[in-house]
């Protein structure tokens, strides 16, 4: 099974929604059989590189009542274990932040890609770091067993710009329209941050799809997202 996880780094819900659908897979007994992907995502892609507090941010581009309402998410974050931050957090461009999330899948396995996408996603929603910071991004790959030589000169580089604003372009080809959207085997989607029932319910149901379709391996139409 394939399961395709588009988020931006800067959205919180997105954070919540990966730790309900991580639990789940947790508790899915056929788990060494799915495959996630993390897919890229920007909510804004003309926010500057230069940080500004995340709560004047919503304040600016919303009013007290998109900030606020933003802010309560924190609450709902805690009962699932995070402890999401906002009041220090750094709204800032999440473009270099996504190529380091592109540059762990090319040179590594999923499992260094999951453990950079968390800790970006920590460090943006909880440390209040610079996600767009080299300095900050060779250290968060270091701590995920990334080489951070090769990060530093790859990420001084540019290598991965091109392939990242090329796979948003797609999400939107394909309707990604808001984040979190998890898209499993190409064909089914679940928009926002579903209760852990609900991605675990999805999993045993697909398991039992393919399971049962299984003589007809191959037959199979275009790989499209239902979206």
């Amino acid at each position: 099974m394939k399961v395709d996880i588009f988020s931006d780094i800067a959205c919180p819900w997105c954070y919540v929604g990966q730790v309900r659908f991580e639990r789940a897979l947790e508790e899915f007994p056929g788990r060494a059989s799915v495959e996630v992907a993390y897919r890229p995502y920007q909510l804004n892609p003309a926010l500057p590189y230069e940080p500004q507090p995340l709560l004047d941010y919503y304040l600016a581009r919303g009013g007290a009542d998109f900030r606020d309402e933003h802010a309560r998410i924190a609450g709902v974050a805690r009962l699932d274990g995070l402890d999401l931050r906002l009041e220090q957090a750094l709204a800032v461009n999440t473009l270099p932040a996504h190529r380091l999330v592109w540059l762990a899948a090319r040179d590594y396995d999923a499992g260094i890609q999951h453990a950079v996408k968390h800790a970006l996603m920590r460090t943006y929603l909880t440390d209040g770091g610079n996600v767009a910071d080299l300095d900050t991004l060779v250290t968060l790959a270091g701590s995920a067993d990334m080489d951070t030589r090769r990060v530093r000169a790859d990420l001084a580089s540019g290598a991965g710009t091109a392939e990242v604003k090329a796979a948003m372009r797609n999400a939107r080809e394909i309707g990604i329209q808001a984040v979190p959207t998890f898209v499993f085997n190409g064909r089914v989607a679940i928009r926002g941050a579903a209760e852990t029932a609900t991605f675990r319910r999805l999993l045993e149901e697909l398991a039992a799809q393919d399971a049962a379709a299984a003589p007809d391996a191959g037959a199979c139409g275009a790989d499209t997202c239902s979206v």
